[in-house]
């Protein structure tokens, strides 16, 4: 049996693929399905002038209805978290408003690639349980559902962070945690109902089927990397420079409001193809959030705007343009973005054909999270660290290396021209996080590869496989060989679960650099004689065998060193891409 990493520290969307049975093998009646609020048998919600109202953990503690509006999470409303709409349940504070889970047969309807569920667990750590879902064909599967604790699971893997917990003593400065996990459905089918698992410390609020993303390709997408000090940013239109992979005759964009605290609101938002600088090629083209001219994005959620009849083009750089029309004083960003985009003088820009309003700039990627585009093969998606991110390559050149294999893809018909989206974040690390997940922060490295698979990888737009690229800064940071190997074995296997193919590329050496120690050159050898084994993976990528020095393995080949010893040149960047088989994919 092999070690879990984190224990109790990870909200698992996960474990064993839905394993399909016949439906004559499941004994007993089931229950007749019913929406779930009409199972409704806790309640979570007080109001302040009442804290103690409620009593969601058996103790009497609660969560305070005024966070949750603060927080943009108001009864009634429909979030989209990881792709998956929930919609919050319609009752007023101190009136049930979830399930304790105990086997309760569920109507959920939809066709999609998994559940996903608003959940939390009261007991303290994680709280697990098996359930079934039944599909309209009358077959079934199994699912196992994880949920961490209210009070004390990890703020990086949440939806939601709230400031306080009421009690019947009075209000808490302590967090209170929602979580949003997905796990993984049969494939082709549709859901006809859903059979909770047995477990009454594991709080049900909403579930729902995340629809799949057929009929769209991703073709640009950046991390969340942190939730960093802006601006201060009052009635300004920010201009952000994206470059595509794939293109097509429609596009939606995506924004994230992730780790955040509070709601943020979007005015307006248009896209254009770059001509140069804040310039557009033609006049900037208004998008709409379902059927609005702006929206706003709750903390810890996201928004997609309509489809748009626009050709993207690929391999080509977009305006995405989007006001915000209050101030925003920090924001979800991705840090390293190698990219100058820009900020505008006050008022609602986002039409503006001319860049005269745009004076300032800005190199990271504030709440703009993807780009897709209508039709094509569906993507790569590519979860990695700063050499992935493009550290060391030319600011606005898009000479990254995700750059490099998207155009080796757009320039042969050996296999699909999939889209390339670049998940790297730069000082990211597989096992543990830099950023603690919630609050402002100056460390822009982010949660861990585990804590963000879901939102990264598998919540991605029609995923089809995942290039793997991380270790070295556990290894730096002094994490073991067999905590790496672990963290790439739960990525590869909760990948599988959800249908994607998995490739893991070995660690590039870095000796010379002032963390790569001969002892962390031992855990990342350690750690590539496990890549290079194959062992439950789809592909291996030799990236250490491609930069290395054939006559000092534990070094960077001088040509493709970018000089710091860490970090390839844009020659080693190219090399990588090179070296990629794309039957792989």
């Amino acid at each position: 049996m092999r070690r879990r990493v984190w224990g109790s520290a990870v909200a698992l969307a996960l474990l064993p693929a839905a394993v399909t049975v016949p439906a004559a093998a499941a004994s007993g009646a089931a229950d007749r399905p019913l929406p779930l609020e009409r199972l409704f048998d806790n309640t979570a919600v007080s109001d302040d002038t009442r804290p103690g109202g409620a009593d969601f953990d058996g103790s009497g503690g609660s969560l305070s209805a005024q966070d949750l509006t603060a927080a943009g999470w108001t009864p009634g409303r429909s979030l989209t978290v990881q792709g998956a709409r929930l919609t919050l349940p319609r009752r007023a504070p101190g009136r049930a408003d979830n399930v304790r889970a105990d086997g309760q047969s569920v109507r959920v309807r939809g066709h999609g690639d998994a559940l996903a569920f608003l959940v939390a667990g009261t007991g303290g750590g994680d709280e697990s349980g098996t359930g079934t879902v039944r599909y309209r064909d009358g077959s079934r599967s199994s699912y196992r559902l994880t949920a961490s604790d209210w009070r004390g699971g990890p703020l990086a893997a949440k939806a939601v962070a709230l400031p306080h917990i009421n009690t019947p003593g009075g209000q808490l400065a302590q967090k209170a945690r929602l979580y949003v996990v997905t796990v993984p459905l049969a494939r082709g089918r549709s859901v006809d109902s859903v059979e909770l698992p047995r477990n009454s410390d594991l709080h049900v609020f909403a579930l729902s089927v995340r629809p799949d993303t057929r009929g769209w390709t991703g073709s640009w997408a950046a991390s969340t990397s942190g939730y960093t000090a802006v601006g201060p940013w009052t009635d300004r239109t920010l201009r952000l420079v994206v470059h595509t992979s794939a293109g097509g005759p429609r596009v939606r964009i995506r924004l994230d409001n992730t780790f955040a605290a509070a709601p943020v609101r979007i005015g307006s938002a248009s896209v254009a193809v770059q001509a140069s600088g804040a310039s557009p090629r033609s006049a900037p083209v208004p998008l709409s959030f379902r059927g609005s001219e702006g929206a706003a994005i709750p903390a810890g959620a996201q928004v997609f705007s309509d489809p748009l009849d626009f050709d993207v083009p690929a391999d080509s750089n977009l305006l995405v343009s989007f006001h915000l029309p209050g101030t925003v004083t920090a924001a979800p960003v991705h840090s390293l973005a190698v990219q100058q985009s820009y900020v505008s003088t006050p008022g609602d820009h986002a039409a503006d054909a001319a860049p005269d309003a745009y004076t300032s700039t800005i190199t990271n990627w504030p709440l703009l999270t993807g780009v897709d585009v209508g039709g094509g093969p569906g993507s790569v998606v590519l979860l990695g660290d700063s050499i992935t991110d493009g550290e060391k390559s030319t600011r606005d050149a898009n000479r990254r290396w995700p750059n490099v294999l998207a155009t080796r893809l757009l320039n042969q018909s050996a296999v699909p021209r999939y889209g390339v989206l670049n998940h790297g974040i730069s000082a990211n690390r597989v096992v543990t996080d830099r950023y603690p997940g919630d609050g402002v922060s100056t460390d822009t490295g982010g949660v861990s590869a585990l804590h963000r698979l879901d939102r990264d990888v598998l919540a991605q737009t029609s995923a089809r496989t995942a290039v793997v690229f991380q270790g070295v800064n556990d290894a730096r940071w002094g994490a073991s060989a067999e905590q790496v190997v672990a963290g790439l074995r739960e990525i590869t296997d909760r990948a599988h679960d959800r249908g994607l193919r998995v490739l893991v590329a070995t660690i590039a050496p870095c000796e010379g650099e002032a963390r790569c120690t001969a002892a962390a050159d031992a855990q990342r050898v350690a750690v590539n004689r496990w890549i290079r084994s194959g062992s439950g993976v789809d592909g291996v990528l030799d990236f250490d065998a491609v930069l290395r020095d054939p006559g000092h393995p534990a070094r960077m080949l001088p040509a493709y060193d970018s000089g710091d010893h860490l970090h390839p040149g844009e020659a080693g960047l190219a090399a990588l891409a090179d070296s990629v088989d794309l039957g792989l994919l």
